[in-house]
């Protein structure tokens, strides 16, 4: 079985206060993109999980995520089933576009499939919890509000399709590093949520990532990229999760195509789309 792991972008993200826990209560809007890695499933009789990929900067041992979701699905109903999985990635880590968690995710859709276990999305959604905060939100895609770590997820009607300009500096964030740095005065009240007034004119022009202040502290070229979208008239633009990827959201083609001209001689940059739910669930699976 082949399946496409999909990226996804933060519209929005607000930060509540820290929890007994270390982390954070957070408000997100998560939002789906047409930018994706492929994972390739192959049954094979041995009791093991065989992982790889081409890209040797990237660990393919048990701290990866897919194998961590393949092993929490193998003792968590106590299975001696094997599987083969190669992975070929193009969503770079330290962006703040979920690769990983995508990945994750799309690991433990597949092999519910493939080995017949017949996992209710409840009970796939507390396997995906224990992975990590994003890793729910990949289960449904589009757009949805993300609260708790970010794992409590809530579908949301989608928006029509943005083109996305997707900016993709060479540096990788640990989002430890961007938390540890936020300033004591981000918690955001829920009468201050510009979340809370999307709920009501849908406009995502107003939103903000509540992060950005810490990502633009540590890596200040970041900020001008964000300057750069907003010169071109985006939509909105906004670092995404914790960074280092800066994306912005256009109408037309042909306003997505300047700005991409613009940062393309600077930058790595991707020209995509926002993917709404249906459309994300039924390009998952590429085929058999």
């Amino acid at each position: 079985m082949q399946v496409k792991s999909f990226a996804k972008i933060n519209l929005g993200i607000e930060v509540l206060g820290k929890r007994k826990d270390e982390y954070h209560n957070i408000r997100t809007l998560f939002q789906s993109i047409d930018f994706y890695d492929v994972l390739e499933f192959f049954l094979i009789s041995d009791d093991k999980i065989d992982l790889s990929g081409p890209d040797d900067t990237i660990s393919w041992g048990t701290d990866n995520l897919i194998f961590q979701a393949a092993l929490s699905l193998k003792q968590k109903l106590g299975l001696s089933n094997g599987i083969k999985i190669k992975a070929s990635k193009k969503i770079p880590p330290g962006k703040g576009l979920g690769g990983g968690s995508s990945n994750a995710a799309m690991t433990l859709l597949a092999l519910n499939k493939i080995w017949e276990l017949h996992c209710t999305p409840e009970e796939l959604t507390e396997l995906a919890k224990g992975l990590g905060a994003d890793v729910p939100y990949f289960l449904t895609g589009g757009l949805c509000l993300g609260t708790g770590r970010g794992d409590e997820i809530k579908s949301l009607e989608d928006l029509p399709v943005f083109y996305c300009v997707l900016a993709l500096p060479d540096v990788a964030i640990p989002t430890s590093s961007i938390y540890a740095n936020l300033p004591e005065t981000l918690t955001s009240e829920e009468k201050d949520s510009k979340i809370t007034k999307f709920f009501h004119n849908r406009h995502c022009s107003g939103l903000i990532n509540s992060l950005e202040e810490a990502v633009f502290s540590l890596f200040p070229q970041i900020e001008i990229i964000k300057g750069l979208f907003q010169a071109n008239e985006a939509e909105l633009s906004l670092v995404s999760g914790s960074g280092s990827a800066v994306f912005g959201l256009f109408k037309t083609r042909k306003n997505a195509q300047k700005a991409f001209e613009e940062l393309n001689s600077r930058y790595s940059v991707i020209v995509t789309k926002t993917l709404p739910r249906q459309e994300y669930k039924n390009r998952i699976y590429v085929g058999v």
